[in-house]
């Protein structure tokens, strides 16, 4: 994203039976007992909360999505970002194969090592497509042919399902529950906007029920996606070249990598052409039902997808801040870059990262998992279209460094953004922890900007040890870290 005892049983057991992948239908539906909190290894950050400063175990809005068959590799780095949240998808048609045939061996052991790295799990129940659906899957993806989902035939069988996932991974510590993912998707879901809605609302009643602390989350609507709401909102503000600008920004890396999906756009007839593809006319109508959920309050978490260019966090922002409604906590399950042939440096790759996360946790988002953790060099676009910050054997990247000093930084604090007063010169965020700021810092423009010397304050770049910023701290388009024992607006109160 070490190895604890019988890992190498472990990692051979997901590559079979992964709840994604097991072909097993033995029957295991007792409910585990719950396991204590594990204790932290030596040198390994603690991931106690800090009081008042995290939900639901999360006091690092940091983490990362990996393939946890590649466990061994990863368990070292995931150490270094505990206390943040991850996510497992789980589909109904993989777990009980056959209708009463239950195997929750893969899911068992995920939950557990989850808990052993005090990293909160998260889970996405999908249905897939099998004898609770009925018909015959039109997409299969990957090695584990995971296919799209389609509305159950029996909604109380369903519930049952939804009801024995919650009773049995409460005790680990599983308080948030996601209904389906990407369903914009005809590859990830089948039906209607209209039956996706009416599967979440069974799901939600059902998950309440069974554990009044849990919470439902929306499916997660694609990236891309998202980028079409946002430019669909502001044409129909009649704010028209905003739209343009927010598309242009947005899409920078991905016009043409869909066909005519996402066309290049200059002007007003050719965004409202774009929007009205049957694709992205789709789109709108999910995300639309998504967000009747979150307005009903059916749903009590907004999952985001972002995989695109930082310039497109702040159009992002902006829609988020008018669609949902107040007091909806956001979380970002997948973030990530997604450049086909990119042909960026290890270096600005990493500071691409830092620029992304760091915005969307100062534009509110409390939990941002980057995806992959690592690339895997066998899939089936023969190359790293979405970046990750480990090397596919665990070594880890630039970015992957980058990132853990954020978690260092993070973990227990206050994420507050930066004074109104800084922000025609410098973009970031500050993560305050009892009298302490660090903050993250770059140039809001091509000129660099200094931050002035003060008694005790420490300065260096992201991931790196820090210094003495005995000369003042100079600001260039390069994230720097700066941390000082004062508030954040007495740090950049000079700034010049």
């Amino acid at each position: 994203m070490n190895s604890p005892r019988l890992l190498g049983t472990f990692a051979a057991a997901l590559v079979a039976a992964l709840v994604v992948t097991a072909g097993c239908t033995a029957r295991r539906d007792d409910p585990p007992a719950p396991t204590p909190a594990p204790t932290p290894r030596a040198g390994t950050p603690s991931a106690a909360p800090a009081p008042g400063g995290a939900v639901n175990g999360v006091s690092n809005p940091f983490g990362a999505h990996w393939d946890w068959s590649r466990y061994q590799q990863f368990a070292p780095y995931l150490r270094r970002i505990a206390g943040s949240a991850t996510y497992e998808e789980i589909s109904w048609c993989e777990i009980e194969r056959t209708s009463g045939q239950v195997d929750w061996t893969g899911l068992d052991e995920i939950a557990s090592r989850s808990r052993e790295l005090g990293i909160t799990l998260h889970l996405k129940i999908r249905t897939g497509v099998c004898w609770a659906t009925g018909g015959t899957a039109r997409y299969t993806r990957g090695a584990a042919n995971k296919t799209e989902s389609a509305m159950p035939t029996d909604l109380a069988a369903y519930q049952r399902f939804v009801r024995s996932v919650v009773q049995r991974y409460g005790p680990y510590g599983v308080r948030e529950y996601a209904i389906e993912n990407e369903v914009n998707a005809p590859s990830y879901w089948a039906g209607s906007p209209e039956d996706y809605v009416r599967l979440v609302k069974a799901a939600a009643e059902t998950i309440r029920a069974t554990d009044p602390q849990a919470r439902v989350v929306d499916s997660g609507i694609s990236s891309v996606a998202y980028g079409m709401g946002v430019a669909d909102r502001l044409v129909r503000a009649g704010r028209v070249p905003e739209a343009v600008a927010a598309y242009q920004a947005y899409f920078q890396r991905r016009v043409g990598t869909r066909g005519q999906q996402i066309p290049a756009v200059t002007g007003a007839e050719q965004l409202v052409r774009a929007l009205a593809t049957e694709t992205n006319s789709r789109s709108l109508r999910f995300l639309a039902a998504t967000e009747s959920l979150l307005t009903d309050r059916t749903v009590d978490v907004r999952q985001v997808h972002f995989y695109e260019h930082f310039s497109g966090v702040a159009p992002l922002l902006d829609y988020l801040r008018v669609t949902t409604p107040a007091g909806t906590p956001i979380q970002a399950w997948e973030v990530g870059q997604f450049w086909r042939d990119g042909d960026g440096d290890p270096a600005s790759r990493a500071a691409e990262m830092v620029k992304t996360v760091t915005l969307l946790a100062a534009g509110g988002i409390g939990e941002i998992s980057w995806l992959p953790l690592a690339y895997n060099p066998n899939n089936a676009a023969g190359s790293e279209v979405r970046y990750g910050l480990l090397d596919p054997d665990g070594t880890e990247r630039e970015a992957g460094r980058m990132l853990a000093s954020l978690a260092d930084a993070a973990r227990g604090a206050t994420v507050t953004p930066l004074p109104a007063s800084a922000a025609d010169k410098l973009h970031g965020v500050a993560f305050v922890r009892g009298g302490s700021s660090t903050l993250v810092l770059w140039s809001a423009s091509n000129a660099p900007v200094t931050v002035p010397a003060a008694p005790g304050r420490q300065t260096g770049a992201v991931g790196a040890p820090l210094r003495a910023a005995g000369g003042g701290t100079t600001v260039t388009d390069v994230p720097v870290l700066l941390r000082a024992d004062q508030p954040v607006d007495r740090i950049l109160a000079d700034v010049r």
